[in-house]
């Protein structure tokens, strides 16, 4: 079976990543099923520069294809902050998640809703041959004063997708995957992964 290295080490990705390609002929590897710890640096311009620097320094440190991915939450009325610094928005190493979204919306305070937002995600394909190639998703929804929902990670309790009146983090693992940035680019990263791997 082809393997395939998810080129993360955030747990919560993982796992949405095993479930979003749990369906296809591969065998998915984490970096912590090879003993893989790199510190890689985010500073790229854009979700691309740093989705791809990931899915390449995995697959050159593993010598397997690697997918990597980076993602972030623009809210309009932040003049589409966080953005690429969505995991670094509060500049303290040992920062949470929850600190993160205590920090958004203490900067939306006082700003007239709603907080429309988006996700997007970019997924990066790197083969050991040095082929790259990427595919994007968006998720659009607004930023909600409340955290509501317990499932998901990061900003997915306050971020409300309107036509469902519920949160990222109120939904299950299955819906999110149906509906996310990430799900999204994964779906249409599937024809590149077919084709890296010639799968039928």
């Amino acid at each position: 079976m082809h393997k395939l290295l998810l080129a993360t080490q955030n747990d919560g990705k993982i796992s949405e990543l095993l479930a979003i390609l749990g369906d296809m002929d591969l065998e998915l590897l984490t970096p912590a099923d090879l003993g893989l710890v790199l510190n890689i640096q985010e500073d790229g311009k854009t979700y691309a520069e740093n989705a791809i620097r990931k899915a390449i320094t995995f697959s050159q440190a593993s010598g397997l294809t690697s997918l990597g991915d980076d993602s972030g939450l623009e809210v309009d009325a932040l003049g589409g902050a966080p953005g690429l610094y969505s995991a670094r928005y509060v500049p303290i190493p040992t920062a949470t998640d929850a600190d993160r979204r205590a920090h958004l919306l203490h900067n939306l305070h006082g700003k007239p809703r709603p907080w429309t937002a988006r996700f997007r995600a970019t997924v990066a394909i790197a083969t050991p041959g040095g082929k790259v190639r990427s595919a994007v998703g968006e998720c659009t929804g607004e930023v909600i004063p409340e955290e509501r929902g317990t499932n998901g990670f990061g900003y997915d309790p306050i971020f409300l997708l309107a036509e469902l009146g519920r949160t990222m983090a109120e939904l299950t693992m299955e819906e999110k995957n149906q509906l996310s940035h990430r799900a999204r680019a994964i779906q249409n990263a599937r024809p590149i992964l077919i084709e890296v791997f010639r799968l039928e």
